[in-house]
C-alpha cells in the first residue's frame, strides 16, 4: 500500500448541488480515515458543502474537516504544487497552472478521471484504460461499477456489518427516529422520498393514500417538496411540517448529514432516492427502492438506467422484474406510478430478498477507494 505521506488531490466542481460533492467528500474521508493518506479536496462551492458538512467555514481558503484537507477552489488559481495522485471527478477540468505543475513535477504522478457511475457493458472494456495526455502526463479512465473489472462502489469498511446490527436493533432505529422528530404512524410502513422534480409524483400520493397498508412518508429537504406540496393542496413545506390524508402521513425532514442520511435509508422499508451518492447508499441498505436518474440529452440516461436495471432485477420472477422495470422506467420519465406501485406490492417478499442478495452480492467486491488505492499501487 501506498506510504502515509503519500499526497492526494481530488478536484470536485458542484454540478447538480450535492451530488458531486457527496460522493468526493466520502472518498476524501475514506481514503484519510482507512488508508492514512494526506488528501487535499479542491471544492468549488463550499456553500453547498456546508450542507453536508455543517462545520465547514464557506469563507476559508483552507481548511481540516475530518482529517482531510479542505481546499476552495478559487476562480483566479494560485501557484500549488501538485500531489502524487491526482482525481478530476466526474471529467471536471483542472487549472490550467496546476496541470502545468503536473508536468512539472520531477516524479511522475497518476492522474485519475473518476468517471460517472454506470451499469453499462462498455465500462468494463474501458475502465483503467489511457484517457488524453497533457504534455507528459497521462490521464487514466477510472469507472465505478456494479460488475468485476470495475472500480466498484464506495463502502466503508465495516458498513454493512452496521447495518446489519441496526436494522435488528428497534431501540436504536426509534431514538435516531425520534431525534429527527418522527414518530411512526402506527402500523405504517416507513418510506423515504429524496428527488428531482416529478410530474409522475401525483399518482403515487394518491395509490398511497387510499391503499389499506398506512404509509409515513419521510420526505428531506429538496426538490421534490413542491410537487408533494401541490399534491397536498398546502402552498409551501418547511421542516418538521406534517400532513395526513386517509392512510398517508406525510412530514418533511431536515437536510441531515451522510451519516444521518444512511441511517434513515436503513430504518426505511422502501427508499426512493436520486442521483449517484443517494442511490449507492439506498443499495447499502438492502431495501427496495426505486432510482430518479439524473436526466441528460437525447435520454442517454435511460440507456444507464436499462443498463442497471438488467442486472437489479436478474434473480427476480418475471412478474416480479416486469413490476420493477415498469415502476422504475414510469418513475424517471416523469409518468404516473400508482398502477406500477400497486403492481410492485404484489412482490413485496421477493423484492425485499432481491434487495437483500444484492447487497450482499456488492458486498463481496472491493470498495471504491480500496480499488483507487490498488490502481495506484499497480501503477508505481
Amino acid at each position: 500500500m501506498p506510504e502515509v505521506n503519500t499526497r492526494w488531490d481530488i478536484f470536485c466542481t458542484v454540478v447538480d448541488n450535492f451530488g458531486d460533492i457527496g460522493v468526493t467528500w466520502r472518498l476524501a474521508r475514506q481514503l484519510v480515515a482507512e488508508h492514512s493518506l494526506a488528501v487535499r479536496l479542491w471544492v468549488d462551492d463550499l456553500r453547498a458543502f456546508e450542507r453536508l458538512c455543517p462545520e465547514i467555514d464557506i469563507d476559508a481558503a483552507q481548511q481540516f474537516q475530518q482529517g482531510v484537507d479542505v481546499r476552495h477552489w478559487p476562480g483566479e488559481w494560485l501557484p500549488t504544487e501538485a500531489g502524487d495522485v491526482v482525481i478530476a471527478a466526474f471529467a471536471c477540468q483542472l487549472p490550467g497552472a496546476y496541470m502545468d505543475a503536473m508536468a512539472a513535477r520531477e516524479k511522475p504522478l497518476l492522474w485519475m478521471n473518476l468517471d460517472y457511475l454506470s451499469a453499462e457493458d462498455w465500462v468494463t472494456g474501458c475502465h483503467g484504460l489511457p484517457s488524453v495526455k497533457y504534455k507528459s502526463v497521462q490521464k487514466f479512465f477510472f469507472f465505478p461499477g456494479f460488475q468485476p473489472g470495475t472500480g466498484g462502489l464506495l463502502r466503508e469498511r465495516g458498513l454493512l456489518e452496521q447495518c446489519r446490527q441496526f436494522q435488528q436493533d428497534l431501540q436504536a432505529q426509534r431514538q435516531f427516529l425520534q431525534g429527527l422528530g418522527i414518530d411512526r404512524a402506527p402500523e405504517a410502513q416507513l418510506v423515504s422520498l429524496f428527488a428531482y422534480e416529478n410530474a409522475g409524483l401525483a399518482s403515487w400520493l394518491k395509490v398511497l393514500s387510499a391503499d389499506a397498508q398506512p404509509t409515513h412518508l419521510l420526505v428531506p429537504e429538496g426538490r421534490i417538496l413542491g410537487d408533494v406540496a401541490r399534491w397536498l393542496g398546502v402552498e409551501s413545506l418547511t421542516v418538521g411540517a406534517i400532513h395526513v390524508r386517509q392512510s398517508l402521513t406525510v412530514q418533511v425532514l431536515p437536510f441531515v448529514r451522510q451519516d444521518q442520511y444512511d441511517r434513515l435509508l436503513w430504518c426505511c422499508d422502501f427508499n426512493a432516492v436520486r442521483g449517484e451518492d443517494s442511490f449507492v447508499r439506498a443499495q447499502w441498505a438492502g431495501r427496495p427502492m426505486l432510482w430518479h436518474i439524473y436526466q441528460q440529452d437525447e435520454d442517454i440516461h435511460l440507456d444507464k438506467l436499462d443498463a442497471f436495471l438488467a442486472l437489479y432485477t436478474k434473480g427476480l420472477s418475471p412478474g416480479a422484474a416486469e413490476a420493477m422495470n415498469g415502476l422504475w422506467r414510469a418513475w424517471s420519465a416523469g409518468q404516473p406510478i400508482g398502477e406500477h406501485w400497486l403492481a410492485a406490492r404484489k412482490h413485496w417478499p421477493q423484492l425485499q430478498e432481491n434487495a437483500e442478495a444484492w447487497c450482499l452480492e456488492q458486498g463481496l467486491q472491493a470498495d471504491l477507494a480500496t480499488a483507487l488505492v490498488q490502481f495506484y499501487v499497480n501503477w508505481i
